[in-house]
């Protein structure tokens, strides 16, 4: 027998538990050959694939600074997708490609279970059909991010043998896609509404619905993402929290808003309690490494629903003031109190307010003080806690979908089907929208409502995203559908002057915090280069983004087992 190098293909055998990688289960208990046979074996299993490592984001920030958008940063240092240098051992791409296969050949091997006679004379039927559900919901998941990351991919609904493993090839990704859709719907009629009043967070009807429509979408396939969104609204089971700043903190774990997500606790020791270092204030005690973009900063509107630089509402001199409250409750306002502290990142506040003594400290916040502060002075306050602080562990449930993103998803299906009129505007970007505002859908003096008229009627669509949804790691497949990638991720990354220049040519000039104002074009995108031509502001990294990364190479150990399986162009 070949050595097994832990590929996807390979993944989809089943293994013993001798394999290193699949030891989750204590020694003590029954290898997979015996394993799935009791409800609890089978309820183990399913348990396993809501595992942390199933379900990593495209940014994966809060491990690796990997922004592979254009809505974050890591100090002056891209990724190499920013550098365009992926290639096949680029470990973004092998990570999900193996966790992918692996959480499938488990999902796959469940099945085989849940459809033999032994199984179906010990569990109940209508147990035996949710968790079906359950498995077919997790294994068209998988498929989907693989088919959206890596296009054509390998596809099986069974445990292969190991002669299959070393010659399977790849399967068209509108195939693959037909069975993801069969797969969700699947799901969707056989998982519940709801768990009643356990507090125990599983996937449903609606979290199969809600991804089945992601799916769509990514793959551009607008009429089957309408259908699966409205089918998700139509439930009445989700609704907008009434403060948007509220959606993201340990407080508020399993709302209305939140459709599916992995539950966390740092004092249980499960889910994703990531060290949150890299995203907390340096007075706080974190490193501040891991930041908003000025892109991101830049791409609010302002209250009056303008860009900021067409709106006469926007001051340098505040970039927070007027400006969309989306923007003051993702990245944190200069002057504020923020986890015990003003923040305050000019080069000329070396000391600053600790609001919880009332006295003044060093101030680590800037870059005069602590040169690895914030390089570019932002720093997120959207998903921080306060909680965080003193333990620098996320404590937070992790979302993966909720209900404000399935409205935004239907609004864009529908206008791409050319379907979109004002009452749909109202019931989804709109209704968004006026959450943000703290307003009524319906108080349009209050808010700047979005109507038919709205020039550029998809970035206004796309907008809504973005400051809706930041920090989400949701961006970066927006930009890859949307094609824009091969402009925003070639523009350079930018920020503040090294301190003694912010001083004396900045600061010291009356230009704090922002000397300028960047061009926004047609897509809603940020363009600095006229900004860094006067010199006042610092560009950190050029950028160099490949077309060829619109897809994820196959992983080199994959191509080197078998001779069936061929690479993705240009890598």
């Amino acid at each position: 027998m070949k050595k097994i190098i832990y590929i996807a293909i390979v993944g989809l055998l089943a293994f013993s538990s001798c394999e290193n990688s699949l030891d989750l289960y204590p020694l003590s208990q029954p290898t997979s050959e015996k394993w799935y046979s009791t409800q609890t074996e089978i309820e183990l299993a399913l348990n396993e694939q809501y595992r942390p490592d199933w379900w990593k984001n495209d940014e994966e920030y809060e491990q690796s600074g990997n922004y592979i958008s254009d809505d974050g940063m890591f100090r002056n240092t891209p990724p190499p997708i920013k550098l365009g240098t992926v290639n096949s051992q680029w470990a973004l791409s092998t990570d999900l490609w193996k966790n992918s296969y692996k959480a499938i050949a488990r999902v796959n091997r469940t099945l085989v279970a849940l459809s033999s006679d032994e199984t179906k004379a010990k569990i109940p039927q209508v147990t035996l059909t949710v968790y079906i559900g359950e498995a077919r919901f997790f294994r068209a998941q998988q498929y989907a991010r693989l088919i959206t990351h890596f296009g054509d991919v390998v596809y099986s609904d069974a445990v292969i043998s190991l002669e299959e493993a070393y010659s399977i090839g790849r399967t068209d990704k509108k195939e693959v896609l037909q069975k993801i859709y069969e797969d969700f719907d699947a799901a969707a009629a056989a998982l519940p509404l709801s768990y009643g009043t356990s507090a125990v967070q599983r996937v449903t009807k609606g979290a199969a619905l809600a991804l089945k429509a992601r799916a769509a979408i990514y793959m551009g396939d607008y009429a089957t993402a309408a259908t699966a969104a409205k089918a998700c609204m139509d439930l009445n089971k989700y609704s907008l929290l009434s403060d948007y700043s509220t959606v993201f903190l340990q407080s508020t774990k399993n709302s209305a808003e939140m459709i599916f997500g992995l539950a966390t606790s740092r004092e249980l020791k499960i889910g994703n309690y990531w060290n949150a270092s890299n995203i907390i204030s340096r007075n706080a005690g974190g490193f501040a490494a891991y930041d908003p973009s000025w892109d991101l900063l830049f791409s609010y509107l302002c209250t009056d629903g303008l860009t900021v630089d067409k709106s006469p509402l926007y001051k340098t001199s505040n970039p927070w003031e007027n400006r969309d409250p989306r923007c003051r409750a993702t990245i944190v306002e200069y002057g504020s109190d923020w986890l015990g502290y003003i923040y305050d990142p000019s080069p000329a506040a070396l000391k600053v307010l600790k609001t919880s003594t009332n006295t003044l400290v060093a101030n680590n916040d800037t870059r005069a003080v602590a040169a690895f502060a914030s390089f570019n002075g932002l720093i997120w306050k959207k998903g921080v806690d306060n909680t965080f602080v003193g333990t620098a562990t996320n404590n937070n449930d992790q979302i993966i979908i909720r209900y404000a993103d399935v409205l935004l998803m239907y609004a864009e299906a529908k206008f791409e089907l050319g379907q979109l009129d004002q009452s749909i505007l109202d019931a989804t970007v709109n209704k968004v929208r006026a959450r943000a505002f703290k307003v009524a859908v319906t108080a349009t003096t209050s808010y700047p409502a979005i109507t038919m008229a709205t020039p550029n009627l998809r970035t206004a669509i796309r907008t809504e995203r973005r400051m809706e949804l930041a920090h989400e790691a949701l961006r970066y497949m927006d930009i890859v559908r949307w094609k824009l990638a091969t402009k925003v991720l070639k523009r350079s990354i930018y920020g503040n002057l090294d301190p003694a220049d912010l001083k004396t040519k900045v600061v010291d000039k009356g230009l704090w915090p922002f000397p300028g104002i960047p061009v926004i074009d047609a897509d809603g995108t940020p363009d600095f280069s006229a900004m860094e031509a006067t010199g006042l502001i610092k560009n950190l990294s050029p950028c160099n983004w490949d077309d060829r990364q619109y897809l994820w190479p196959i992983p080199t150990a994959e191509l080197q087992i078998n001779p069936n399986m061929k690479q993705n162009p240009g890598y």
